[in-house]
């Protein structure tokens, strides 16, 4: 298995006291953690996109940018890069310039994202979402493969013999499709023989699971060899003790005030994907997919995670509110203490010499 950090850079008081950092700390630290997180040997780290609420994660590729400068190894990417929203042009030449940055380490996350409130402020209607994903989707993978682009759509205007510059690094980065509640981005996943990203954040694991498995059934439907069906997983949050009722009792407030809050902002709204389907720390840690315990009760979480997905990639959070030594500590163990544990009993291809669509510029074993 693979471990990736990911940061979609929430920026809200803390649930409980009302304190807030300066937006300057709070980014730096999205590069400080990066840092950290290769010198600790994650496979990976990742950076949100968001343009509504409590977020500074609106330009994902400038983060990237800094990203790519401090550090050396780690695969950079996304989570989501919110497609839907963007002109399939500028996502071209934007991430093909951090592509180069990072000397070919970039692999990125699609998605239509889970804020309503991005398409007003672009002007676009929320009820094409996957209208917008799905041909924005299929121009940039043609730009980042092709030279002298013409097209034809329904909502882009229309191209004629367009190339993007600059060329990403050494021919297209991988592209991953992000999954949260609907079948339309499984579906498009399957098409193009690409690999899946569930949230696996807020729901019940059958939710994720009957995607998942979805997406497998058509990607071999498609007539794809079933080894590019790479899956990767997210996670409710983690937080490590030395006990799994310290864990419980530390991180209990600040998990119920988080729930309690987003169940408010979005009240009246069945939606699935909206809000936490675990409203106690004790539902998150027996049903949900809250990673809270010690080390040895993480690690067989994610196993038993693994049984259900069989995914090749476990994406971990920090919840930024904590205090920051205490993010880092948290980020230590988990590399030191869980990861250990797990790739004792799982392992992959992904991103190893047997990985032939991986980041040119990688050389993880």
């Amino acid at each position: 298995m693979r471990f990736q950090v990911l940061d979609i850079v929430p920026h809200a008081p803390h649930p409980v006291t009302g304190e807030i950092i300066p937006v300057h700390e709070r980014l730096e630290r999205v590069v400080e953690n990066a840092v950290l997180a290769e010198r600790l040997g994650f496979d990976s780290y990742a950076v949100g996109e968001r343009h509504a609420g409590e977020f500074v994660s609106s330009a994902p590729t400038v983060l990237l940018g800094a990203l790519a400068r401090a550090t050396q190894r780690i695969l950079l990417s996304t989570g989501v890069t919110v497609l839907s929203l963007l002109d399939p042009v500028r996502v071209a030449e934007d991430y093909a310039t951090v592509d180069q940055l990072s000397g070919g380490r970039l692999e990125i996350v699609i998605g239509k994202g889970n804020e309503d409130k991005h398409f007003p402020l672009f002007g676009l209607d929320l009820a094409k979402q996957y209208e917008y994903l799905t041909e924005n989707y299929e121009l940039l993978r043609r730009l980042l493969r092709e030279e002298r682009v013409s097209w034809t759509g329904v909502h882009h205007h229309d191209l004629d013999g367009v190339t993007t510059y600059p060329r990403p690094f050494d021919g297209p980065f991988r592209i991953w499709h992000g999954s949260a509640t609907s079948t339309a981005a499984v579906d498009l996943a399957a098409k193009w023989g690409d690999p899946l990203f569930s949230a696996n954040a807020l729901q019940p694991r059958e939710n994720y699971l009957v995607l998942i498995d979805r997406y497998r059934e058509q990607l071999e439907a498609h007539g794809h060899d079933p080894a590019v069906g790479y899956v990767g997983s997210g996670s409710g949050g983690l937080f490590l003790a030395d006990t799994d009722e310290q864990a419980v009792a530390e991180y209990r407030p600040i998990y119920e005030a988080q729930a309690a809050k987003l169940a408010a902002a979005h009240a009246g709204d069945p939606r699935k994907g909206k809000t936490m389907s675990f409203t106690t720390i004790e539902e998150a840690v027996a049903h949900g997919p809250a990673l809270v315990g010690t080390p040895e009760r993480v690690a067989a979480k994610i196993l038993d995670y693994h049984k259900s997905y069989r995914h090749d990639v476990q994406s971990v959070s920090i919840n930024p509110v904590l205090p920051y030594p205490q993010q880092q500590e948290v980020l230590t163990r988990f590399a030191e203490e869980v990861v250990p544990l797990v790739l004792r009993e799982v392992s992959t291809t992904l991103w190893g010499p047997q990985d032939r669509g991986r980041a040119k510029g990688l050389t993880l074993t």
